[in-house]
Protein backbone atom coordinates (compact mmCIF):
# COMPACT_ATOMS: atom_id res chain seq x y z
CA UNK A 1 0.00 0.00 0.00
CA UNK A 2 1.21 3.50 -0.92
CA UNK A 3 0.48 6.18 2.11
CA UNK A 4 1.05 8.53 0.57
CA UNK A 5 -1.95 8.01 -1.93
CA UNK A 6 -5.39 9.37 -1.11
CA UNK A 7 -8.63 8.71 -2.68
CA UNK A 8 -11.24 10.95 -0.76
CA UNK A 9 -15.36 11.24 -1.61
CA UNK A 10 -17.85 13.57 0.37
CA UNK A 11 -21.04 14.38 -0.90
CA UNK A 12 -23.08 17.44 -0.17
CA UNK A 13 -27.01 18.22 0.42
CA UNK A 14 -27.40 21.83 -0.43
CA UNK A 15 -30.91 23.78 -0.48
CA UNK A 16 -30.17 25.43 -3.69
CA UNK A 17 -30.97 24.66 -7.24
CA UNK A 18 -28.42 22.74 -9.74
CA UNK A 19 -27.27 26.07 -11.55
CA UNK A 20 -26.75 28.03 -8.57
CA UNK A 21 -24.61 25.28 -6.99
CA UNK A 22 -22.62 24.99 -10.20
CA UNK A 23 -21.69 28.66 -10.08
CA UNK A 24 -21.21 28.68 -6.83
CA UNK A 25 -18.28 25.87 -7.47
CA UNK A 26 -16.96 27.19 -10.24
CA UNK A 27 -15.86 30.47 -8.66
CA UNK A 28 -13.09 28.72 -6.69
CA UNK A 29 -11.18 32.53 -6.08
CA UNK A 30 -14.25 33.41 -3.75
CA UNK A 31 -14.17 29.86 -2.14
CA UNK A 32 -12.30 31.45 1.35
CA UNK A 33 -15.76 33.79 1.74
CA UNK A 34 -17.53 30.76 2.16
CA UNK A 35 -15.35 27.80 2.97
CA UNK A 36 -12.68 28.82 6.42
CA UNK A 37 -10.07 26.51 5.37
CA UNK A 38 -9.58 27.64 2.04
CA UNK A 39 -7.11 30.09 3.06
CA UNK A 40 -6.26 31.74 -0.01
CA UNK A 41 -6.88 31.27 -4.11
CA UNK A 42 -4.82 32.85 -6.56
CA UNK A 43 -6.26 32.92 -10.00
CA UNK A 44 -3.37 33.13 -12.65
CA UNK A 45 -6.26 32.66 -15.53
CA UNK A 46 -9.46 31.48 -16.67
CA UNK A 47 -8.53 27.69 -15.67
CA UNK A 48 -5.73 28.01 -13.81
CA UNK A 49 -4.70 29.12 -9.66
CA UNK A 50 -2.86 28.51 -6.67
CA UNK A 51 -5.08 27.40 -3.24
CA UNK A 52 -3.59 27.45 0.10
CA UNK A 53 -5.68 25.21 2.66
CA UNK A 54 -5.48 24.77 6.36
CA UNK A 55 -7.74 22.77 8.45
CA UNK A 56 -7.42 21.95 11.96
CA UNK A 57 -4.42 20.54 11.94
CA UNK A 58 -0.99 22.77 12.25
CA UNK A 59 0.47 22.89 8.54
CA UNK A 60 -0.78 24.66 5.16
CA UNK A 61 -1.27 23.08 1.91
CA UNK A 62 -0.16 24.86 -1.34
CA UNK A 63 -1.33 23.53 -5.04
CA UNK A 64 -2.10 24.36 -8.86
CA UNK A 65 -5.41 23.46 -9.76
CA UNK A 66 -6.09 23.58 -13.47
CA UNK A 67 -8.89 23.33 -15.12
CA UNK A 68 -9.34 20.07 -17.47
CA UNK A 69 -13.38 19.75 -17.70
CA UNK A 70 -16.14 22.63 -17.38
CA UNK A 71 -19.29 20.62 -18.07
CA UNK A 72 -22.22 23.05 -16.75
CA UNK A 73 -24.86 20.74 -18.65
CA UNK A 74 -23.69 17.62 -16.89
CA UNK A 75 -22.67 19.59 -13.78
CA UNK A 76 -18.81 18.37 -13.76
CA UNK A 77 -16.15 20.41 -12.74
CA UNK A 78 -12.65 19.07 -12.80
CA UNK A 79 -8.98 20.16 -11.78
CA UNK A 80 -5.82 18.40 -12.36
CA UNK A 81 -3.68 19.66 -9.01
CA UNK A 82 -0.03 19.61 -8.52
CA UNK A 83 2.55 21.08 -5.57
CA UNK A 84 1.92 19.75 -2.10
CA UNK A 85 -0.63 17.12 -3.82
CA UNK A 86 -0.55 15.53 -7.18
CA UNK A 87 -3.90 14.17 -8.53
CA UNK A 88 -7.39 15.34 -9.65
CA UNK A 89 -10.48 16.25 -7.93
CA UNK A 90 -13.99 16.22 -9.41
CA UNK A 91 -17.15 17.91 -8.78
CA UNK A 92 -20.48 16.68 -9.69
CA UNK A 93 -23.69 18.55 -9.55
CA UNK A 94 -26.82 16.83 -9.95
CA UNK A 95 -30.84 17.63 -8.67
CA UNK A 96 -32.09 16.07 -5.19
CA UNK A 97 -35.44 16.58 -4.56
CA UNK A 98 -35.75 20.72 -4.72
CA UNK A 99 -31.95 21.63 -4.19
CA UNK A 100 -28.91 19.72 -5.16
CA UNK A 101 -26.38 16.87 -4.49
CA UNK A 102 -22.88 17.74 -5.01
CA UNK A 103 -20.15 15.12 -5.10
CA UNK A 104 -16.65 15.83 -4.67
CA UNK A 105 -13.65 13.16 -5.55
CA UNK A 106 -10.49 13.33 -5.36
CA UNK A 107 -7.70 11.31 -5.84
CA UNK A 108 -4.02 12.07 -4.37
CA UNK A 109 -0.59 11.73 -3.84
CA UNK A 110 0.85 13.46 -1.54
CA UNK A 111 4.12 15.75 -2.35
CA UNK A 112 4.80 17.74 1.45
CA UNK A 113 7.45 16.29 2.45
CA UNK A 114 6.56 16.05 6.72
CA UNK A 115 3.17 14.86 5.71
CA UNK A 116 5.17 12.08 3.97
CA UNK A 117 6.97 11.40 6.50
CA UNK A 118 4.67 11.34 8.87
CA UNK A 119 1.84 9.22 6.20
CA UNK A 120 1.97 6.07 8.38
CA UNK A 121 1.14 7.45 12.39
CA UNK A 122 -0.91 9.99 10.73
CA UNK A 123 -2.96 8.83 7.75
CA UNK A 124 -5.93 8.14 10.45
CA UNK A 125 -5.58 11.52 11.16
CA UNK A 126 -4.76 13.20 7.68
CA UNK A 127 -8.29 11.56 6.73
CA UNK A 128 -10.03 12.76 9.65
CA UNK A 129 -8.38 15.92 8.83
CA UNK A 130 -10.16 15.96 5.60
CA UNK A 131 -13.18 15.27 6.52
CA UNK A 132 -13.81 17.81 9.04
CA UNK A 133 -12.38 20.05 6.09
CA UNK A 134 -15.20 18.95 3.96
CA UNK A 135 -17.83 19.56 6.69
CA UNK A 136 -16.93 22.75 6.83
CA UNK A 137 -17.03 23.69 3.30
CA UNK A 138 -20.60 21.72 3.34
CA UNK A 139 -21.84 24.02 6.43
CA UNK A 140 -19.78 27.17 4.64
CA UNK A 141 -21.62 26.92 0.82
CA UNK A 142 -24.90 26.18 2.34
CA UNK A 143 -24.87 29.24 4.20
CA UNK A 144 -23.59 31.06 1.72
CA UNK A 145 -26.51 29.84 -0.70
CA UNK A 146 -28.84 30.43 1.53
CA UNK A 147 -27.58 34.07 1.76
CA UNK A 148 -27.03 35.16 -2.04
Amino acid sequence: MDWNHYRFRSRWALPAPPATVYQALERAEEYPRWWPQVREVTRFDDTTGVLRIRSVLPYDMTFTAREVRRDPAAGVLESSLSGDIEGWARWTVTPLGTGTLARYEQVVDVRKPLLRWLALPCRPVFRANHRLMMRAGARGLAGHLQAV
